[in-house]
C-alpha cells in the first residue's frame, strides 16, 4: 500500500492557478484532491468528508484576513483535534507562520513554493495521520480487553513501539519484548495476539521467574501420571492448552538452562515432549517472550543460550520508561484517575493541578506504569479535594520523609536515614524480591535481609 491509496488532500485556496497547479500535481501521485477557495466552501468539505491533509491558504475570501485564517486553523483542530493542517502562506511574515504552529498546525510552507517540498510534506503528514490511527486501534482494542490498564501516549519510541506491533501482529514471528518492570510488556503481548489472525484463539501467560524449575517443565509441557511424586493423573501443559493462538513467555531470560534446550527443541520442531511420556505432541503456537533483563549480557555470562536468544527474537518491540516518556505522564495519569473514579468515596474523578502535573512529569517513577496507575489509584480514595495537589502523592511525603531527620543529627543518623530510604525505593521498583534487591544494592541476602529487621521494613 502506497502512502497516497485512499487518501484525499483538501486544497484550500482561492488562486485558481495554484489549485490547478498543485491539484493536478497530487491527483498526478495517486491522492484525491478535493478544492476550496473560501472559507465557507472549505469548512463544507472539511466537515462533510474525510480529509487526511488539508492545504490551507491563511489568506482567503471574503475578508482575506491572515487572522481569520488562524481563527479557521483553530475551528477545524477543534472538530479534528488529529487533522493534519498545512498552512500555505504568500503573507511573507514567519510571526503568522509560527503562531500557526503553535496552534497545532502540522508544518507550514510559504510562496511561491517547491513542487517536490509539496509533496515531501503531505506523504509525511498522510503517514502521521495512519499511524496515528493504528495506535488509536490498538489503544481502543487494548482498553476494552483491559480496561484498568493503558497504552496511551504519543511520545516517539513508544509511537516506534507500536508501529512495530502493528507490523508484526498479523505474521507468525516470535516477538520479544524488553523493557523494565512496570512497562506494560504483557499488555504489549496481549496486543500483539489480538490483533493477528489467532486473536480468536488462547493467549496464555506464564512467569518463567515465578515457579521452581521442576514445576515449570510441567506447567508448559505437561506430565503423564506417575512421572514423579504427587503427579497422580495425566496433565497437558500450558503448551498445549495454548495450541492455535499465543503463549507468552514472561521473565524468559529466568529460565533454567536445561529447560532453555528442551524449548529450543519445541520451537525448532513444534512437538512438546510430557514430563515421563515417551513420545511427544505435536502444537501450534506462537511464542511472545518478554524479560526486562539484558539477555545478551546473559549469554555471555553462559546463563542463556545464544541459539534460543535468536529463536525468540524474531522481532523485538523495546517499551521505554516512564521516565522517557514525560510528555505521556499526564495523558497517563487522567486516564487512570478516570478509571479509579468508582473506588472514589464520591464517585467523582479526581483532577489534576499544573503543579500536580509538574510534579508527576518530575518524579522519576522506578515502578513505570504499575507504580503510577497504583498512584492514581491510592490518591483517589485518600484525596479529600476534587483537585489534587503535590503533596497528595505518596513519593513527594517520601522525599520529606528522607530529608526530615534533623540537621544537628549525627552523621549516623543522617547516613541511616539515607540507607533506609534507597533499601525501601529499590525493593520497590523490584516489586520486594530481596534477591534481586540485595544484588542492586550491592550486599548479601543475608545482609538485606538483617537491615530491613533493623529498619523495621517488610
Amino acid at each position: 500500500m502506497s502512502v497516497s491509496d485512499d487518501a484525499t488532500i483538501l486544497l484550500v485556496d482561492d488562486d485558481r492557478a495554484f489549485r490547478n497547479v498543485y491539484g493536478n500535481l497530487l491527483r498526478g501521485e495517486g491522492f484525491d484532491v478535493v478544492e476550496a477557495d473560501d472559507r465557507k466552501t472549505a469548512r463544507e468539505s472539511f466537515v462533510n468528508q474525510r480529509c487526511d491533509v488539508v492545504l490551507l491558504d491563511l489568506m482567503l475570501p471574503p475578508d482575506g484576513s491572515v487572522q481569520a485564517g488562524l481563527d479557521q486553523l483553530g475551528e477545524f483542530l477543534e472538530l479534528q483535534p488529529n487533522a493534519k493542517i498545512v498552512v500555505v502562506s504568500g503573507a511573507g511574515d514567519t510571526r503568522f507562520m509560527l503562531q500557526a504552529v503553535r496552534q497545532g498546525a502540522y508544518d507550514f510552507l510559504t510562496k511561491p513554493v517547491d513542487p517536490d517540498v509539496v509533496l515531501v510534506v503531505v506523504e509525511r503528514a498522510v503517514a502521521r495521520r495512519r499511524l496515528e490511527h493504528q495506535v488509536q486501534d490498538l489503544q481502543t482494542s487494548l482498553t476494552h480487553a483491559q480496561p484498568d490498564r493503558a497504552m496511551i501516549g504519543k511520545s516517539p519510541a513508544f509511537v516506534r513501539a507500536i508501529e512495530v506491533a502493528e507490523r508484526v501482529a498479523p505474521t507468525d514471528l516470535p516477538v520479544l519484548v524488553t523493557g523494565e518492570n512496570g512497562t506494560g510488556k504483557e499488555l504489549m503481548a496481549r496486543a500483539v495476539h489480538q490483533l493477528s489472525e489467532r486473536s480468536e484463539q488462547s493467549f496464555v501467560a506464564v512467569n518463567c521467574g515465578a515457579l521452581p524449575d521442576n514445576l515449570l517443565e510441567s506447567t508448559l509441557f505437561g506430565h503423564v501420571k506417575g512421572a514423579f511424586t504427587g503427579a497422580v493423573r495425566d496433565k497437558s501443559g500450558l503448551f498445549a492448552e495454548a495450541d492455535g493462538g499465543t503463549l507468552f513467555l514472561d521473565e524468559v531470560g529466568d529460565m533454567p538452562l536445561h529447560l532453555q534446550v528442551k524449548l529450543l527443541r519445541t520451537l525448532e520442531s513444534g512437538d512438546i515432549l510430557p514430563v515421563g511420556a515417551e513420545g511427544s505432541v505435536q502444537v501450534d503456537v506462537r511464542i511472545i517472550s518478554a524479560t526486562n533483563q539484558d539477555l545478551v549480557e546473559l549469554q555471555k555470562l553462559g546463563d542463556f543460550r545464544e541459539d534460543l536468544y535468536w529463536r525468540i527474537k524474531g522481532a523485538q518491540i523495546h517499551l521505554p520508561p516512564l521516565r522517557q516518556r514525560p510528555g505521556d505522564i499526564p495523558l497517563l495519569a487522567t486516564h487512570f484517575l478516570n478509571k479509579a473514579a468508582p473506588i472514589c468515596p464520591d464517585g467523582k474523578a479526581r483532577r489534576l493541578s499544573d503543579e500536580a502535573t509538574e510534579a508527576l512529569v518530575d518524579h522519576d517513577w522506578p515502578g513505570n506504569l504499575r507504580e503510577l496507575r497504583h498512584e492514581m489509584q491510592r490518591v483517589t480514595v485518600m484525596s479529600t479535594e476534587p483537585v489534587l495537589q503535590p503533596d497528595d502523592f505518596a513519593f513527594a511525603t517520601d522525599a520529606d520523609s528522607t530529608h526530615s531527620v534533623d540537621e544537628d543529627a549525627p552523621l549516623k543518623e543522617k547516613v541511616a536515614a539515607l540507607e533506609r530510604r534507597e533499601i525501601e525505593k529499590t525493593l520497590d521498583r523490584l516489586h520486594g524480591n530481596r534477591t534481586k534487591t540485595a544484588e542492586a544494592l550491592g550486599i548479601s541476602r543475608q545482609g538485606l535481609l538483617n537491615k530491613m529487621n533493623r529498619y523495621g521494613l517488610s
